[in-house]
């Protein structure tokens, strides 16, 4: 458990807490149960490496109501696990709505990263500037127009949480690894908080398409996969043009969504080599 911004997140950790921190963030519908392939190597590799269930998936960590949610809470959120830790600098690594934290962690507050490591989630401005000129990425998205709908937690929930089970398992995720993401997240308290993180950022600075996001200048790595469901190629290559910092953007061939699930050991070499020319 870390106790940080009031909260109290459960967390998987790996490594001394004297060595660099990596903080690790999770997405949407997965749990801190993503970056089981990179917690070891990087602990092997003289890294910290910390895996909080994030604010709502969390049980100590779930507050009432949609502005509880809001984007200036979860980056909040994950300053405050970092500092409760000991570290005032560390690395951070996001995926899906964790890479959109992690986006703004290195735009806003630099001063704290050390390096940036994204999976999946192209930069906000990127993304809103692929939302206007591909309707293809439109149509990829609509899922953050539904999860407005109040009932949207009793839907996904339905059947055994088939629709959920159904992203997952269209993007390539073993059901063994479903089931560790559902052992979270399959009850309407877990999922309804999660689904806030939709509904408290839909417009300004705050929405997962940002134009006012600014440029990166953190060293930054970018890790794609071509066959991903949710985010475009459009977005994903116009990424680089919101980097000002070294920049590497790494395509993983037929790789849906689900990075870590389809390529772990990929991704672990990709971000020890990132981690390590810094």
């Amino acid at each position: 458990m870390i106790t940080a911004n009031g909260l109290e997140f459960d967390a998987e950790m790996a490594g001394h807490r004297h060595d660099p921190l990596v903080l690790m963030l999770h997405g949407f519908p997965q749990t801190n149960h993503t970056w089981r392939h990179q917690l070891g190597g990087l602990a092997e590799a003289g890294y910290f490496a910390v895996a909080p269930n994030q604010r709502g998936y969390s049980a100590g960590a779930r507050p009432a109501g949609r502005d509880s949610y809001a984007t200036k809470h979860l980056v909040d959120d994950a300053l405050a696990v970092a500092a409760s830790l000991g570290h005032e600098r560390f690395h951070v690594v996001g995926h899906d709505w964790g890479g959109q934290l992690a986006w703004l962690l290195a735009a806003l507050h630099a001063d704290r990263i050390s390096s940036l490591t994204v999976l999946s989630r192209p930069h906000p401005a990127a993304f809103a500037q692929a939302m206007r000129s591909d309707a293809k990425q439109a149509e990829r998205s609509k899922h953050h127009r539904a999860f407005q709908d109040p009932n949207t937690a009793a839907r996904l929930l339905e059947n055994d949480a088939a629709r959920l089970r159904r992203t997952l398992s269209d993007q390539g995720v073993p059901e063994a690894d479903i089931a560790a993401y559902l052992s979270v997240l399959n009850n309407h308290a877990a999922l309804d908080a999660a689904v806030n993180w939709y509904r408290a950022a839909t417009t300004g600075d705050s929405a997962l398409a940002a134009p006012n996001v600014p440029p990166v200048d953190v060293s930054t790595l970018y890790i794609w996969g071509d066959a991903d469901a949710t985010v475009g190629s459009i977005a994903a290559h116009a990424t680089g043009e919101f980097v000002t910092g070294a920049y590497r953007f790494e395509v993983l061939r037929d790789v849906g969504h689900f990075v870590t699930d389809q390529a772990g050991e990929r991704v672990t070499q990709l971000l020890l080599a990132h981690l390590g020319s810094e």
